[in-house]
């Protein structure tokens, strides 16, 4: 029993595998056959594709030439077209800004003093034909007795070179010391002197007019022995 059940199983696989591949063979069949079956008809479809040509360009009739009396018309004149000026934009100049600094004032200048003007001339001094002359002894105006104290006592003593400015009357007006002695006291005491003690016969002009006129002199201040 044990062998009959053996082949039984064996004959069973043997049949199942056989089974198996004749469904594989009739598959693999009918998938080959649809297949080769759509790519016949894509081909039938591309092999009775008609490709219509174009039909040919007509041919040109060249024109009858024109008859020998008509103008042949002239070419048509060419017309110069100046080319389009495209504008462009030109940019703005850019134009520098200075910040506002305010500067300090300039400082003041002090104003320019007028120019000096130059006196006046004084007229020139009429032309003397008599000459000045002293009324009396001018060695009479100052003497020893009008020694100052203070000179005396500090033994001070000096010539004194002055000039007498007489008028059209023979008075003295003014007295310059123009050469001192070395002491004021002694200067200033002459020049009053002479201004209360001396007198003069006036300067005459050509005419015999009296005018005024200038007289220079000295003293010499000496101490008493």
């Amino acid at each position: 029993m044990a062998y009959a059940d053996r082949n039984v199983s064996g004959s069973r696989v043997v049949a199942i595998i056989l089974v198996a591949v004749i469904v594989a063979g009739m598959g693999y069949a009918f998938v080959t056959g649809l297949a080769y079956q759509y790519i016949k008809k894509q081909a039938e479809k591309l092999n009775t594709f008609d490709v219509e040509e174009p039909p040919p360009p007509p041919e040109e009739i060249p024109p009858p030439p024109p008859p020998p009396d008509t103008p042949v018309p002239p070419p048509p004149t060419q017309i110069a077209v100046p080319p389009a000026q495209v504008q462009v934009p030109t940019p703005s100049p850019q134009i520098a800004t200075t910040p506002n600094i305010q500067l300090p004032p300039p400082p003041m200048q002090p104003p320019t003093p007028p120019a000096p003007v130059a006196p006046p001339q004084p007229p020139a001094p009429p032309k003397i034909a008599k000459k000045l002359s002293p009324r009396g002894s001018p060695q009479s105006w100052v003497t020893d007795d009008d020694y100052p104290a203070s000179a005396l006592r500090a033994e001070q003593a000096g010539t004194v070179r002055f000039r007498l400015d007489v008028d059209a009357s023979g008075k003295v007006t003014n007295c310059t010391v123009t050469g001192s002695s070395g002491t004021s006291v002694l200067d200033s005491t002459a020049c009053s002197l002479l201004k209360r003690r001396a007198r003069f016969n006036p300067a005459e002009d050509a005419d015999g007019n009296k005018i005024p006129a200038p007289y220079n002199g000295s003293f010499t201040w000496k101490i008493p022995s």
